[in-house]
C-alpha cells in the first residue's frame, strides 16, 4: 500500500517537473524567435485615452512592448522623460503606438480649431509632409480633395497613375510638429513649414477604405478645396498624358 502511495506520489511530482520544463522552453523559444526580429521596446496604449490628456497621467494607461524593429513607427516613443507639459492632441486608443505626434503643448491643442465629427461618419488620420498639404495651410473645418498616385493602376490602366479620388472631404484637426520661432518667440512664418503633419479627416466607410488603402500602398497629396470649386470629371492620369 505504501509503495503504491509512494509510486503515486513521484508520478505526480514528475508531471508537475515536466510541465514546468516545457513551460519553460515554449517560452523561452518565443523569446528566441522575438529575438531573432530585432525587437524594440516602446510605448503601446492599453485602454482608451481622452483628448486633452497631460503627458504626466498617461503612465496608467501606457506599457512598454517589445515589436518587430520594421513594424516600429518612426516617431514611437519609449518612454514619456521629453514629454513634461504636453497633453494628447486627440484620444488614443488601445493597440497604437505612442507617436511624438499625438502630444503637443497644451495652447496648440486650444488653437488647433478641431471640428465637429458629422454623424455617421469615420474619423481617418494620415500623416503627410507640409508640401503634400497645400505647404501646410490647410486648417480645421478646411475642405480638401484628396489626390491618390499609385506606382501600378488597374489592367485597363497599367503604369503609374493619379487620380482626383475624393472630393470636398471635411478637415476636422491637423496636428504638426513645433515650428520655428524668431528673436520675440514668435513662430517664423518666413520659413517653410517643417516636419510631418498629421490630417484627420471626416468621410463615409467607402472613402475611408481608399484613404487608409492609399496610405498603405501609394502616396496622397491633397488640394485646399473651396465649395464653389469648379467640378470636372476626375479622370485616371497616366504619364503619356500629362504633357497633352
Amino acid at each position: 500500500m505504501k509503495s503504491r502511495l509512494f509510486a503515486g506520489t513521484a508520478a505526480v511530482i514528475l508531471a508537475l517537473v515536466g510541465a514546468m520544463l516545457v513551460f519553460t522552453y515554449a517560452g523561452n523559444a518565443d523569446d528566441r524567435a522575438i529575438a531573432k526580429l530585432d525587437p524594440v521596446g516602446v510605448l503601446v496604449v492599453q485602454k482608451s485615452v481622452p483628448v486633452g490628456t497631460p503627458s504626466e497621467e498617461l503612465g496608467e494607461y501606457l506599457a512598454v512592448e517589445a515589436l518587430p524593429t520594421k513594424a516600429v513607427a518612426g516617431s514611437a516613443l519609449r518612454n514619456l522623460n521629453d514629454t513634461a507639459g504636453k497633453v494628447t492632441a486627440t484620444e488614443l486608443v488601445p493597440g497604437e503606438q505612442l507617436i511624438s505626434e499625438r502630444l503637443v503643448a497644451p495652447e496648440e491643442l486650444e488653437s488647433s480649431g478641431a471640428v465637429e465629427v458629422p454623424k455617421g461618419l469615420h474619423e481617418v488620420s494620415f500623416q503627410l509632409e507640409p508640401q503634400r498639404v497645400a505647404g501646410g495651410q490647410i486648417v480645421p473645418g478646411d475642405h480638401v480633395g484628396v489626390f491618390i498616385s499609385m506606382e501600378d493602376g488597374p489592367s485597363a490602366s497599367p503604369g503609374p497613375i493619379t487620380q482626383l479620388a475624393l472630393r470636398k472631404i471635411l478637415v476636422i484637426s491637423i496636428q504638426r510638429a513645433p515650428q520655428p520661432v524668431n528673436e520675440a518667440g514668435e513662430t517664423d512664418t518666413q520659413t517653410l513649414p517643417e516636419g510631418s503633419m498629421l490630417v484627420t479627416v471626416a468621410v463615409d466607410d467607402h472613402a475611408a477604405q481608399k484613404i487608409v488603402f492609399a496610405s498603405e500602398f501609394g502616396r496622397i497629396w491633397l488640394s485646399k478645396e473651396p465649395h464653389d470649386a469648379k467640378k470636372n470629371k476626375p479622370a485616371v492620369l497616366q504619364s503619356d498624358e500629362v504633357y497633352r
